[in-house]
């Protein structure tokens, strides 16, 4: 049984749907955003963990969907078809990394190699 109180373990999965809900991405176009984006408004203001979480996975997202976008200009010179995968396969492993952290109760997991847009 869990010792944290009803609540806060509420506010953690709520936390962890943040950074889960990027994986959206691999089945709608621009779901890596729209999902923690969504999360992040409507559970931001009741839910402390919950903003912080959400604006650290929108950053990691944001610099997903940037590196992405070099990645796929970079394919004209061919170096994009090296880059986009290590891309991909980094955006899932850190997403999945950041929820199982969050799920196990760290409150301030910050991703790796993320441009910090949203304070």
């Amino acid at each position: 049984m869990s010792d944290l109180p009803q609540a806060a373990k509420e506010e953690q999965n709520w936390a962890m749907i943040c950074h889960l809900s990027a994986l959206a991405g691999f089945l709608i176009p621009f779901g890596n955003l729209l999902g923690p984006l969504l999360v992040w408004l409507i559970k931001r203001s009741e839910m402390p963990l919950v903003d912080t979480n959400g604006k650290e996975a929108l950053n990691f997202q944001i610099t997903v969907t940037i590196a992405m976008a070099i990645s796929g200009l970079l394919m004209f010179v061919l170096i994009g078809f090296v880059l986009m995968p290590f891309v991909v396969i980094g955006a899932l492993v850190l997403t999945i990394r950041a929820a199982i952290k969050v799920s196990n109760g760290a409150l301030d997991y910050t991703y790796p190699w993320t441009i910090r847009l949203l304070k």
